[in-house]
């Protein structure tokens, strides 16, 4: 049975999209993947173009609490915000508990005029969640 791995930010929206999108694509034959926020507001646009162009498709990903997945036995939940990992419920016995904090594109992007100064702070990050999901059958490997 492939290990159930947990990408859960607080709003579900970018970081945990993002790298739920990459652990579908790049290590679908090893990691069922999900993703849920403590606060769940919606995907982001700019995550969703970020993500296109590097081939993977997130436009159809939606935004969900934890209660939304259900009785799934999860065998390790990755935070991937501060926020997340001081809300993270206190998981079931087996479920270990991973922190790799990424930085929020959209608080880095506040400032930007325009989608064109925005996207290199989403591109980055995106980028960081990338070469964290390769490294990650290696970190489930270490965790048994």
């Amino acid at each position: 049975m492939k290990p159930k791995v947990l990408f859960l930010c607080t709003g579900n929206s970018c970081r945990s999209q993002m790298a739920e999108g990459f652990a579908r694509s790049l290590l679908s034959e090893s990691v069922e993947a999900y993703s849920a926020g403590t606060k769940p507001h919606g995907v982001n646009s700019l995550a969703v173009q970020v993500m296109k162009e590097s081939g993977v498709d997130i436009s159809h990903h939606h935004s969900k609490t934890l209660d939304e997945l259900g009785e799934i036995s999860l065998d390790l939940i990755v935070t991937v915000c501060d926020r997340a990992a001081a809300t993270c419920p206190t998981p079931p016995s087996g479920t270990r508990v991973l922190h790799v904090p990424f930085d929020d594109p959209p608080k880095l992007a506040q400032t930007a005029r325009d989608d064109s100064e925005a996207l290199p702070h989403y591109r980055r990050v995106r980028d960081e969640i990338k070469n964290f999901i390769l490294t990650l059958p290696t970190k489930l490997e270490a965790l048994k």
